[in-house]
């Protein structure tokens, strides 16, 4: 298998970046776009809210962009400001800059989410269906068109669209462990919600692919093939921690601590399907809920 030589990441110290970070092989050179003090050989300093120089990222072989504000927590006016403009304006700006690069990489792996599709109840959702309604279905239809400046210019463009990623450092599961190991856990309002997810492994291993694999590009959906609902996803986790799943968090609850995120986050419903990827052949090593589950925990 064909591996790029030289990649340039942004928001390679996040969740997702972290799960990348052991997938490349040793000849790989892996740079970092940061904005803290440089702290190694292999980092670049870059404001995403400012524009890009393109001679800052010319000569890649492939561009991971990853960054973006953390969208838990009640949505303020500056607080979604800062989640729309930390994904639309940073990928425009990238973008844009490696569209007038002088030495432009062969494809663009820029970050999307699931959010795309808004709340849809059971509906079977894939890359081919429409964008849903809401604040975070409108980020993420600007997010990936933004992109369009680096694919004008014969980049191959490829957007991500995460559902919840599994990792005992942080993210949804991070933030479940304590209550559900003390046997506070349960289903969040009614629990009926489908809750579409990806082992942090496939994830990685699904990038790899997609670096390779020319004939990817556009959407692709970064969930396992079984999405489960949230009580199924409560009970499983309390099951693999030997605890129970006795004590759940009501809607009203939820929508008085977090408001406009409990609705569009927690609450809302997305049964998501990776049908591009299964098309592409990518096989998951963790695809059902309690195996992935046992090999984090």
């Amino acid at each position: 298998m064909r591996r790029v030589s030289r990649i340039l990441i942004s928001g390679a110290s996040g969740l997702i970046g972290s799960a990348l970070a052991g997938a490349f092989s040793g000849g790989t050179e892996v740079v970092r776009l940061v904005r803290r003090p440089l702290e190694s050989a292999n980092e670049m300093v870059w404001d995403p809210m400012r524009p890009v120089p393109p001679k800052l990222v010319s000569g890649f072989d492939a561009v991971i962009h990853l960054s973006g504000e953390n969208v838990a927590g009640r949505w303020t006016r500056v607080k979604k400001r800062r989640i729309r403009d930390s994904r639309v304006v940073s990928s425009e700006n990238l973008a844009r800059a490696l569209a007038s690069a002088e030495m432009k990489p062969s494809v663009l792996i820029s970050a999307s989410a699931i959010g795309y599709y808004g709340d849809r109840g059971d509906e079977v959702l894939t890359e081919a269906s429409s964008a849903g309604q809401g604040f975070l279905a409108a980020v993420c239809r600007e997010w990936e068109s933004v992109t369009n400046p680096a694919s004008l210019a014969g980049i191959r463009v490829v957007n991500l669209r995460f559902g919840i990623v599994l990792s005992p450092r942080g993210g949804a599961l991070g933030q479940m462990l304590v209550p559900f190991r003390l046997g506070l856990g349960g289903r969040i309002g009614s629990g009926r919600q489908w809750w579409s997810w990806i082992h942090r492994d496939d994830l990685a291993a699904a990038v790899l692919v997609i670096l390779d694999n020319r004939d990817l590009r556009g959407a692709v959906n970064m969930v396992s093939p079984n999405p489960v609902s949230n009580a199924e996803f409560s009970k499983t986790l309390a099951g693999i921690l030997g605890r129970p799943a006795i004590f759940p968090v009501p809607d009203f609850v939820m929508r008085l601590a977090f408001g406009e995120f409990a609705k569009e986050g927690l609450l809302s419903s997305a049964r998501v399907f990776p049908a591009r990827l299964s098309q592409a052949g990518f096989r998951f090593r963790y695809s059902d809920l309690g195996t992935a589950l046992k090999n984090l925990l």
